[in-house]
């Protein structure tokens, strides 16, 4: 059931809280551009929606109520459906303010193929060969270790495929990297025996592995073969070496999580240290922003996460309550596997959540320390009245006048904050190339606006350009009384650096870390200036390309795109789908797939004969 309600402003806000259901259910906030911008779940819409208007907000609730203009709301059987429904949602839709873990990937594992003579890689895809694989390994480095351990210790064959016969070894047998059985040069019995050591090491059995190690060293010893027992010993040397790096060891092969998460207004972090056959094997750290309500930030965390894995352990470890009750039944039905959710008060899996804390804690810390410095070293550069916490950066893209647009980017804190980017379609021009009109035009639309709706100033604004641009800005905010707002202008050419107060450019050193920040924000305005002008330009060559159907004029070749979103895609939809569009029979759906069949023919055509 889908209620939709009217645009959210205050003179309807009463009834539309009275209109909404006190059940469970999702709701779906849109700004006033009709897009989705956040999808939660709640217990109680009603209660959940009530609460974003209520007098005393938090930062990321204000910021996110700011941005409402329109609610709809889905309602379930129970909060378990809500939040089934909700991981759906917001994997469709992606909507800007919902976690993103953006670090979130397939784990690289170790791969012990299947093969007569096995070899031994590191992979992300997991193929059902017989192979053997093992991890997971967040951090990539703990791979290379292993690697280069077995490299050195028990060398396995780096050719793929079947194994071949040679009559000379390869290089890598001169370095010691391969035994080379394509040449005799080792036993297939002899080769099997390095692939068991080298499943003993990946198996973190490594205790086993040196009792053999040792009697072998013993043995070569005790028949005078010192060359031989010293290989063994330096081998033993090296697993104990790489032993130590498991910093944490118990005698619990059940595979766990331990989880520590901490937030401070929109910023988060989340810490997954990862057990596995006894030994932790990893960690992996999110950092990224997050607007949900406090209650349930780390049930979120923990839903984006678990959602994309694969293979679950078996009991997941937390440092403060959530549901649980609801967690574990959420991961039942979207996996099968029935997971348990622990809060350790004692012993060991306490000094684990703690660890996972803590390294949680670093993270939040370091980064937010970090930019402190990196913003104060700008503030000192450029002379500025205060930390510049908010910089705004514009950039403007045309090509020979055409399609002129400008870009407004956002850093907080010293980081981009996407969802504040914004991107304007300049109307002053009219085919002219005038970058200070341009300019003036987009600082006069944004700061107007930040005046009527009395949102927060920027400690900083920075212009991609020279002293032209710096003045075309300079004048527009003098005239709206915003004078008081720094100022900067970027000139690519020698990275000069133009101020309203100072006559000469400034030029910071290169290294300087707050020339790269102001990079960083003019290199982004760039990217997202280009990328407007790049779709705005694609759109209207297949706009013209639907055009050039009889019968298919500017408004229903917009229709056509905006339902399918590319020629590719209504290419390959059928005649019956487009017909169901309003003002298309049947008839000319089949003469648009007409066309593009013959139009996309071609184009592949030409793409062969560029080819050859």
């Amino acid at each position: 059931m889908i209620a939709k309600s009217n645009p959210v402003v205050k003179s309807n806000l009463a009834s539309l809280i009275t209109e909404l259901p006190d059940q469970s259910g999702v709701y779906l906030i849109k700004n006033a551009r009709d897009k989705i911008i956040y999808i939660g779940k709640a217990k109680s819409l009603k209660k959940r929606i009530r609460s974003y208007f209520n007098t005393t907000k938090d930062l990321k609730t204000r910021h996110l109520q700011s941005r409402i203009y329109d609610i709809e709301t889905i309602i379930t059987k129970n909060e378990c459906e809500a939040l089934l429904l909700e991981n759906n949602l917001i994997k469709r839709w992606k909507p800007k303010y919902n976690i993103n873990l953006k670090d979130g990937k397939t784990y690289p594992v170790i791969k012990l193929t299947a093969e007569d003579y096995p070899r031994v890689f590191r992979t992300r895809t997991i193929t059902f060969d017989g192979s053997k694989y093992y991890g997971p390994f967040p951090r990539v480095n703990q791979i290379d270790l292993y690697l280069n351990l077995i490299d050195q210790l028990f060398p396995l064959r780096k050719c793929r495929g079947k194994l071949k016969l040679r009559p000379n070894p390869c290089l890598n047998y001169h370095i010691n990297r391969c035994s080379a059985p394509c040449c005799g040069k080792i036993s297939r019995e002899d080769y099997l025996k390095q692939v068991e050591s080298v499943k003993l090491l990946l198996s973190g059995k490594t205790e086993k592995l040196v009792r053999e190690l040792n009697t072998a060293m013993h043995q070569a010893s005790g028949n005078l073969d010192f060359e031989k027992a010293g290989k063994y010993r330096d081998r033993i040397v090296a697993i104990e070496e790489l032993a130590a790096e498991q910093k944490v060891v118990d005698f619990i092969g059940e595979e766990r999580d331990y989880i520590g998460f901490l937030s401070r207004d929109y910023l988060a972090c989340g810490v997954i240290l990862q057990m596995r056959g006894g030994k932790l094997v990893g960690r992996e750290t999110f950092l990224f922003e997050d607007y949900s309500p406090d209650s349930e930030l780390m049930l979120h965390f923990l839903t984006k996460y678990y959602s994309n894995m694969e293979k679950l352990p078996g009991t997941i470890y937390l440092p403060e309550k959530i549901d649980s009750k609801l967690y574990t039944e959420f991961l039942a039905r979207l996996t099968g596997k029935k997971i348990k959710i622990l809060y350790p008060q004692k012993g060991r899996n306490t000094r684990l959540v703690a660890m996972a804390q803590g390294a949680a804690l670093e993270k939040l810390s370091s980064s937010e320390n970090n930019q402190r410095q990196l913003l104060k070293a700008l503030q000192k550069s450029l002379h500025l009245p205060a930390v510049p916490n908010k910089i705004e950066g514009f950039d403007i893209a045309h090509l020979g006048g055409r399609d002129t647009v400008a870009s407004m980017v956002t850093f907080l804190h010293g980081l981009p904050h996407k969802s504040r980017y914004r991107q304007f379609r300049i109307r002053s021009l009219k085919g002219k190339i005038d970058d200070y009109q341009a300019i003036k035009e987009v600082i006069a639309r944004r700061y107007s606006r930040l005046l009527n709706e009395n949102q927060q100033k920027p400690d900083l604004i920075l212009i991609d350009g020279g002293r032209g641009q710096l003045n075309a800005a300079l004048s527009i905010l003098s005239a709206l009384g915003l004078s008081s707002i720094p100022v900067a202008g970027l000139a690519k050419r020698e990275e000069q650096i133009f101020l309203p107060q100072n006559p000469e450019p400034l030029i910071l050193e290169p290294s300087s870390p707050a020339l790269r920040l102001l990079q960083r924000v003019r290199d982004e305005s760039h990217r997202f200036a280009t990328s407007r002008h790049r779709s705005m330009r694609d759109k209207k060559v297949q706009t013209s390309i639907l055009e050039e159907i009889d019968s298919i004029g500017p408004q229903r070749s917009k229709l056509l795109l905006k339902h399918f979103g590319s020629l590719e895609k209504i290419a390959a939809a059928k005649a019956e789908e487009i017909s169901l569009l309003p003002g298309i029979k049947t008839g000319l759906a089949e003469t648009i797939l007409a066309h593009l069949s013959r139009l996309l023919s071609r184009r592949a055509q030409s793409h062969s004969k560029e080819k050859d």
